[in-house]
């Protein structure tokens, strides 16, 4: 079960390339510009704080087409982290005093050396976070990942759109909620969720419509009450995104006549306080390719880190990179509206 349909690329549509999204967002009539933005709160030009978090994006490679993916993943995509950059970033983690590695996808346990990053990770004494869309563990060569989870002591952080099925199923797939519920129902058998385990598992929540999330706090409190009524379910943190204006969901925008309309709702509600605590100040992307990007969401518009900074993890140089100042473009209002958002959910 899941949605099966083709991603942009396979579908050869126009907004499959990194440079015709770039180029419809610059396009524009915006208000203002996000560099405007942060000079008149004072924030540009925006460096980072430090590099607490190593991000890697193993690959594209995904069981499922969600309709609002940045990545434009799907089990059609081919592109996977070789092993000449795993190698990289397994000596560049080894070798710093990073402290956490966040590993994304696609789905980043189809990756052929995926345990193995987690097991090396967790023995050079680094927290390791997997993004995980939850189905992945109900396949039949995967229902092997709680338990693994769990022996290793893997942060997850799990995409949930809603409590209900239909909203989840509208934009995942048919079926997709009734997976992840089970899923949930294993990972709190394990102890993931539950307080004193040191299991931390996290749910990750994006709007279905164009619209900005909800209050992070008072959600957090209506989705514990409301999955553990409906499915006996704990878990530990809410985390609410904003859906960007990028790849899949760029496409639903353009094609629905409201990218406009959303990204002046995205530009009116810019907050300094937000901008101020965004993910690309303590967090370096690595795609899977092995260039190094300010965050996940550049990576998939192909901008690269400032050419001051080295651009590949072969490359690296903490020092420079720790120096750098972060590339910018329209589509970074998306994580500076309202209360903000990043990969840890609202950042304000």
């Amino acid at each position: 079960m899941g949605r099966v349909l083709p991603t942009l690329q396979k579908r050869g549509a126009a907004l499959a390339s990194s440079s015709s999204q770039r180029a419809l967002l610059g396009a524009l009539p915006l208000t203002r510009s996000f560099e405007d933005a942060l000079q008149s709160s004072a924030l540009y030009p925006l460096r980072p704080t430090g590099i607490e978090i190593l991000q890697v994006n193993v690959g594209k490679k995904c069981n499922q087409t969600c309709r609002h993916c940045h990545v434009d993943a799907g089990p059609d995509r081919t592109e996977m982290m070789p092993d000449a950059v795993v190698d990289r970033v397994l000596e560049v983690l080894e070798s710093t005093d990073i402290p956490v590695l966040d590993i994304t996808g696609g789905a980043p346990e189809l990756h052929k050396r995926w345990r193995e990053m987690v097991i090396r990770a967790r023995a050079a004494g680094k927290h390791v976070m997997d993004r995980c869309n939850l189905t992945i563990t109900t396949l039949p060569n995967y229902r092997y990942l709680p338990e693994f989870f769990a022996e290793h002591q893997v942060e997850i952080v799990a995409s949930l759109p809603h409590f209900r099925a239909k909203s989840t199923d509208t934009q995942r797939g048919d079926g997709v909620f009734e997976q992840s519920v089970e899923a949930l129902q294993r990972l709190n058998a394990l102890g993931y969720g539950r307080p004193g385990t040191g299991l931390l598992l996290n749910l990750v929540s994006n709007p279905v419509g164009t619209f900005l999330p909800g209050n992070q706090a008072a959600l957090e409190r209506d989705w514990k009450r409301q999955l553990q009524r409906l499915y006996g379910i704990e878990f530990n943190r809410l985390y609410t995104i904003t859906n960007m204006p990028i790849s899949r969901f760029l496409e639903h925008l353009e094609e629905s006549g409201n990218l406009g309309e959303y990204m002046d709702r995205l530009v009116n509600a810019f907050n300094p306080a937000a901008a101020a605590g965004v993910m690309c100040r303590n967090t370096l992307s690595v795609g899977w390719d092995g260039t190094l990007y300010d965050c996940d969401f550049n990576g998939m518009l192909e901008l690269p880190v400032h050419p001051g900074a080295p651009r590949s993890i072969f490359g690296w140089n903490l020092e420079r990179l720790e120096s750098r100042e972060i590339v910018l473009g329209p589509h970074c209002f998306g994580c500076t509206a309202g209360a903000g958002s990043s990969c840890g959910g609202a950042t304000a």
